[in-house]
């Protein structure tokens, strides 16, 4: 199986199981000035040197290596579930792509056709109705992810316990998983844990968020677009992660967890 959606420094300080949309463009970046002293010019994910990355072949080895023998901080970064979902809607959906285009070529296409979603026109600039539309996509993402159609589930819409339960099955295990609304906090524990070649200064590094720009700005709060329909949607496709990462299931409202992640309980849970 191996270590799918893993980085880590070319100088095997950090180990990192990417979750999209969980702040991966910024722990990206961290990676690489913690090696080189300076940010990868462009969008971290498009980087194919200076940061070993498990799709690329010859990273494999030294990741493989590392990993197995816990030789570095292995850790990885979730989010609260509502607010995750909302970004993957106005980034993937309703955005227009950094390289033009629509996300996945004929996906919104489809979406408009077979679940009504309206996502501002051709470019996506025109006024919609966005309760509406996010709750007819959380629909369509719930089919994907419940029975794999009308297509297989986006990586970006899938549960969080997926992605890192594949580090954890291919004979991983994590040292730290922090929450991205205490980012600071946790990504310094990293840091301060691996002791890379360059320091890193958090409160000086931007906020690499590579989808800003793609769609729509939220015109609601988060609790908005969630009635109790959508909630029990939520609570079909994400129930595993509300309860292992600790949010809160209950209000949409509440960004913030409940409570530290317990990492044994992680590993029995997502390990089998």
């Amino acid at each position: 199986m191996g270590f799918p959606g893993t980085w880590m420094t070319t100088s095997e300080s950090m180990v990192y199981r990417v979750v999209p949309k969980c702040a991966c463009s910024t722990i990206g970046q961290i990676l690489y000035y913690s090696d080189h002293g300076h940010f990868f010019d462009g969008d971290i994910h498009d980087a194919t040197e200076g940061l070993h990355k498990w799709a690329q072949e010859d990273s494999q080895g030294p990741i493989d290596r590392v990993v197995r023998a816990r030789r570095a901080p292995a850790f990885t970064c979730v989010r609260n579930p509502y607010s995750r979902i909302l970004s993957s809607f106005f980034d993937k959906i309703c955005g227009i792509q950094r390289n033009g285009n629509r996300y996945r070529g004929k996906l919104v296409p489809m979406l408009v056709q077979k679940y009504g979603i309206d996502v501002g026109g051709a470019d996506g600039s025109a006024e919609f109705d966005q309760i509406a539309s996010f709750r007819r996509f959380l629909l369509f993402a719930r089919d994907t992810i419940r029975w794999r159609k009308p297509m297989e589930p986006d990586i970006h819409w899938s549960a969080m316990s997926g992605h890192i339960s594949t580090f954890i099955l291919g004979g991983g295990r994590y040292d730290r998983i922090f929450f991205t609304e205490r980012f600071d906090e946790g990504m310094q524990a990293v840091l301060d844990a691996a002791a890379p070649p360059h320091r890193v200064d958090l409160a000086a590094i931007p906020r690499f968020n590579e989808s800003a720009s793609h769609g729509p700005k939220r015109a609601h709060p988060v609790e908005a677009y969630f009635d109790d329909l959508a909630m029990h949607l939520m609570h079909e496709i994400y129930r595993r992660d509300f309860e292992l990462f600790r949010y809160d299931f209950a209000n949409p409202a509440n960004r913030m967890p409940l409570g530290e992640i317990d990492l044994d309980e992680v590993h029995a849970k997502l390990g089998d």
